[in-house]
């Protein structure tokens, strides 16, 4: 697919990385109780950067999870007949926690719903937030992002494509298609 446009630069998700940071600080009162657990594979490096933004803004390490929902997809037929499963990592119980889901982009909310099942696969969360560098519309289960860094139109021909620097080797947001 080609570029179509360079939504954001590493400076402009940094923005965005922390005003979700603080945001998610606002909205919880503080950061007591929180659990960031990062959606495989690009929501893991951005929930690890929300955790390190709270801990410059706090003093207070926030644990960071990461999310495989492989097995909770429901077009798990539709792509791979042997998926490859990488196990969830949870750094602590998730009862009563108020668990924030992390991830890169917001499409359909199929990504979002079976990351809720794996969670409450795990434990009863207190409360399940989702936070997202970038929501694109065009939902097909009624969820919606309560942290979001930019919203982006799209065409459902369009992709929306997070570079980050722990997958990728640099950062940007580019809109292809």
């Amino acid at each position: 697919m080609a570029l179509k446009a360079l939504l954001m630069d590493e400076k402009a998700m940094q923005r965005a990385v922390t005003r979700i940071s603080h945001e998610i600080i606002e909205h919880n009162n503080g950061c007591e109780g929180l659990l960031l657990m990062g959606i495989r594979r690009r929501g893991v490096p951005l929930a690890q950067r929300i955790s390190q933004t709270i801990r410059s803004v706090e003093g207070t390490d926030v644990p960071v999870g990461e999310l495989d929902i492989t097995f909770y997809r429901d077009d798990l037929t539709h792509k791979s007949e042997q998926p490859e499963l990488n196990a969830c990592y949870f750094p602590c119980p998730v009862t009563d926690k108020t668990v924030v889901m992390v991830d890169d982009v917001l499409f359909t909310g199929r990504t979002a719903r079976a990351a809720m099942e794996a969670i409450m696969h795990e434990g009863r969360a207190g409360k399940i937030q989702l936070a997202v560098l970038v929501d694109r519309g065009h939902r097909e289960l009624p969820i919606r992002a309560d942290f979001v860094g930019k919203n982006v139109p799209t065409a459902l021909s369009e992709h929306v494509k997070v570079n980050v620097n722990d997958i990728d080797g640099f950062e940007s947001v580019e809109l292809r298609g």
